[in-house]
């Protein structure tokens, strides 16, 4: 009877009243937005004022991976898909969080290994397949300064990430199915001083896609989220600049 009138209300109930909505993004600002070496300028200009042309508007002029944004297969993949060729269902997963900012803190270089995950697992229950795995590392407090990049003297980035085995495990496993994706706030799912990308190459396939430079990871619970990502969707797209939204029940 409880659960009947349960199921009445949820189906007669609007969604924003079932659901609240996190924004994990940063504010796209060119003058805290931090660069991946080599990227593009990021330049935000305004193009009409109110008083001259009787409307407002600025001209936005960054790569597709500029500051909180979301990655395509074809990012790494010849022939992968392309942003216009991905589904919604590719864009909306079930989201967990691995908070490994005690470890990050002690090792910039730390990679998430199997063992993390196994031991996240007997907390917290088995990673959803198809799910957005998203690593919390601390980095998103570092948003906007030198440290976020924490280069060496020799120009060499050091940022935590996940382990190659890790990603391996997770997608022999399915818990990256078909679908899902590795989010990050960092630059991404790669630790910061390899520049093969070897975790990236084995994410960015079929229709798995990653999410990067993630904000106000502390409002994303460890399980029972769901990730959306809201972007421009951009003809032969490798990403784009998001606004990635957590839900929330209620």
């Amino acid at each position: 009877m409880g659960s009947s009138s349960g199921s009445s209300q949820d189906a007669t109930t609007p969604l924003n009243e079932l659901l609240s909505v996190v924004s994990l993004s940063h504010v796209n600002d060119p003058a805290s937005t931090p660069i991946f070496p080599g990227d593009p300028e990021f330049t935000l200009d305004t193009a009409a004022t109110i008083a001259d042309d009787g409307y407002y508007l600025q001209y936005v002029k960054e790569g597709e991976h500029t500051g909180t944004h979301w990655g395509a297969p074809a990012h790494f993949q010849e022939g992968g898909l392309t942003a216009d060729q991905l589904d919604p269902a590719d864009l909306f997963l079930p989201a967990v969080k691995i908070d490994i900012r005690d470890k990050a803190a002690a090792d910039s270089d730390y990679a998430l290994t199997v063992t993390d995950i196994e031991e996240w697992e007997t907390r917290n229950g088995k990673i959803p397949d198809g799910a957005a795995v998203v690593l919390w590392t601390g980095w998103e407090s570092r948003w906007g300064s030198e440290e976020y990049a924490n280069s060496d003297a020799e120009g060499v980035t050091h940022q935590p990430g996940f382990s190659v085995d890790a990603a391996q495990w997770l997608i022999d496993t399915g818990r990256l199915g078909t679908r899902g994706a590795l989010g990050t706030d960092t630059f991404g799912p790669d630790l910061g001083n390899d520049e093969t990308y070897p975790v990236s190459t084995l994410l960015y396939d079929k229709r798995r896609i990653s999410l990067e430079n993630l904000n106000n990871l502390a409002a994303l619970p460890t399980t029972g989220a769901s990730i959306l990502v809201g972007s421009a969707i951009n003809r032969a797209g490798s990403g784009s600049p998001a606004t990635i939204f957590a839900l929330l029940r209620r």
